[in-house]
């Protein structure tokens, strides 16, 4: 049989799992999709951890250590997710080091009720990098309007960081200039930029959910063939925008200095819609030094039925700009339907995170009832 997932990787595809759990970790189900399905990274976010300690006996010991103590809910929360994102970091070890770096990476996601405050998400992402203390980490920092010199001021430090929540272009934008400052900034305070990297993780199916829901309402023929095309065209010119932002002589002054750039990651890349081929997300946006990040279940579904084509980024800009010219015709606000979305983002995480705490608090409250 063909091995799919090793010519995605051929193709310039880093292929990462999108879920982090204790279960996971101490099954050894990570380490086997590291060795048999090429995964060489993982993301996590508050949902995912919302869901996993919500199975409290995979937790229950460190809970129980932790309402000992008397840790307040807060940091207890904070000591359960760095505990499995360090010890991610270390099953990712072998990515990390055939890589020589690039890959092997682990993220964790500052606190996203912070998002929209610049100095405590400074504040959290340095005390994140120290609890986690492994050089594989990325600090995920959400691209809201506060979290741009954000992502500057810790790449500044020498943390590596994965820029979470895009949906737009002209986000994309500040970004990517808020990444090649950071550098700048990190080269001028003596980091070594060989050792640092970063990813731009640009959501891709939120966006077809949410402009679907408006082509629904708009009701005509021309509406319904546009249905299932605005995310893949919204990240294919992202990526336009990425090979030139990476060809400019800023960027080379720091790829010069050892730097190496920052990595669009497509996030959000299991199909919403039933409707659509489940890993069209994946086989549409194939191009040299992306990552996709996916969940187990699109994983094995690409294993066992996505097609590789070789580039099919690209080859087509010319038609994504077509896509997103006629939703504007028929009516589709592009800058509202971004702005929505990055509005709904952090709160789902916002919310997520509550969830999460919740949860935490209430297995500390058993806990200390015993």
């Amino acid at each position: 049989m063909t091995d799919m997932l090793a010519e995605l990787s051929a193709a310039g595809v880093a292929v990462w799992l999108d879920d982090i759990s204790r279960e996971r970790l101490a099954t050894g189900g990570l380490d086997a999709l590291r060795r048999e399905k090429h995964v060489v990274g993982v993301t996590s976010n508050p949902t995912i951890f919302a869901k996993a300690v919500s199975d409290k006996d995979d937790y229950a010991h460190q809970v129980k250590d932790l309402a000992l103590r008397g840790v307040a809910v807060g940091e207890a929360t904070r000591m359960i997710t760095t505990y499995d994102v360090r010890w991610a970091c270390d099953v990712m070890g072998p990515a990390y080091d055939a890589t020589h770096g690039v890959d092997g990476r682990v993220s964790l996601e500052v606190d996203p009720r912070l998002a929209h405050d610049t100095d405590k998400t400074n504040a959290e992402a340095e005390q994140l990098w120290w609890l986690v203390d492994r050089p594989n980490l990325f600090i995920k920092i959400p691209a809201s309007l506060a979290g741009i010199p954000a992502i500057t001021a810790t790449l500044a430090k020498g943390i590596s960081v994965n820029v979470t929540l895009i949906f737009g272009l002209d986000r994309y934008e500040q970004v990517m200039d808020a990444f090649l400052s950071g550098l700048e900034q990190a080269r001028a305070n003596g980091h070594d930029l060989t050792k640092m990297g970063s990813v731009a993780s640009f959501f891709v199916s939120r966006v077809d959910t949410e402009v679907d829901k408006r082509l629904d309402k708009i009701g005509t023929a021309d509406a319904q063939a546009l249905h299932g095309k605005a995310a893949i065209a919204n990240a294919r010119l992202a990526y336009e925008r990425y090979e030139r932002v990476f060809t400019t002589h800023r960027w080379k002054a720091l790829a010069d200095a050892g730097a190496r750039p920052q990595r669009p990651l497509w996030a959000s890349t299991s199909t919403k819609n039933p409707a659509y081929r489940d890993v069209m997300y994946v086989e549409e946006l194939i191009a040299p030094g992306v990552v996709n990040t996916m969940p187990e279940a699109t994983i094995h579904a690409f294993a066992d039925h996505g097609e590789v084509r070789g580039d099919t980024i690209t080859t087509n800009y010319a038609d994504a700009k077509q896509v997103i010219d006629a939703l504007g015709g028929i009516g589709i606000d592009y800058d509202d339907v971004i702005e929505t979305l990055e509005r709904e983002g952090v709160e789902k995480f916002s919310t997520s995170w509550e969830e999460l705490r919740q949860t935490v608090g209430s297995q500390l409250t058993i806990e200390g009832e015993h």
